[in-house]
């Protein structure tokens, strides 16, 4: 109790959506940024305590790819404030079985969609699937989007493309591409500016340096 005590000592900044084994297993954490995210997610998530734990075995915090992790601060569940850049994880770890790694690679990049669709937690806070394999025609031209999605909380869309290779700065092309056809044609007036993710093998710090498109963010995946 004293330790709860010591490290919440204003009442304003208890949540009821956590419960007493949730701040038994925040405890453990001694940073506050990082206990303050893990705070965050189960309010923000509606987080079990098993999934909590799950959430802090996978590292979250440590994958943080763009957020200032010196300055998280505990929101409440009506906050807005969140950024694409408090939730974008490096690498996006995707849990799989021995077979997927024998599959081509046509095979696995449906595979790897799949399990994006369906953890939107890895992601990131507030994502709503809007499609996958978008399909847009230009000209007689069909191109087609690997996912669309639409953040709540960013009042934004945001297009997820994945490479299963080393990033390429040909690739950032194509991702504006896509993110100005949906800014053009799909985004509503009330829509803030739609958002690119790019999720790719490996990325070369060095030559993403010359990415100036703020709008455009990468990232990596892993299989577990």
């Amino acid at each position: 109790m004293r330790q709860f005590y010591l490290l919440y000592p204003k009442w304003s900044s208890l949540r009821t959506v956590l419960n007493w084994t949730h701040y038994r297993i925040l405890f453990s954490i001694k940073d506050e940024n990082e206990r303050n995210y893990y705070t965050n997610q189960v309010v923000l998530n509606h987080l079990s305590t098993r999934e909590l734990e799950e959430l802090i075995k996978s590292k979250a915090y440590d994958r943080l790819s763009y957020a200032d992790k010196e300055n998280i601060q505990l929101i409440d569940g009506n906050s807005t404030s969140l950024t694409i850049e408090d939730m974008i994880k490096d690498p996006i770890l995707i849990k799989t079985n021995n077979k997927v790694h024998k599959l081509d690679e046509k095979a696995l990049h449906k595979y790897v969609i799949a399990m994006l669709e369906d953890k939107f937690l890895e992601l990131g806070t507030g994502f709503a699937l809007m499609g996958h394999e978008v399909k847009i025609v230009i000209d007689n031209h069909t191109f087609k989007i690997d996912l669309l999605f639409f953040n709540v909380n960013l009042n934004a869309y945001v297009v997820v493309e994945l490479k299963l290779r080393e990033y390429h700065p040909k690739d950032i092309g194509q991702l504006e591409f896509y993110v100005d056809y949906v800014d053009k044609n799909i985004k509503l007036h009330n829509h803030n500016k739609t958002i690119g993710l790019l999720i790719v093998k490996k990325k070369n710090k060095y030559v993403i340096e010359y990415v100036t498109n703020r709008s455009i963010y990468i990232t990596t995946y892993e299989l577990t």
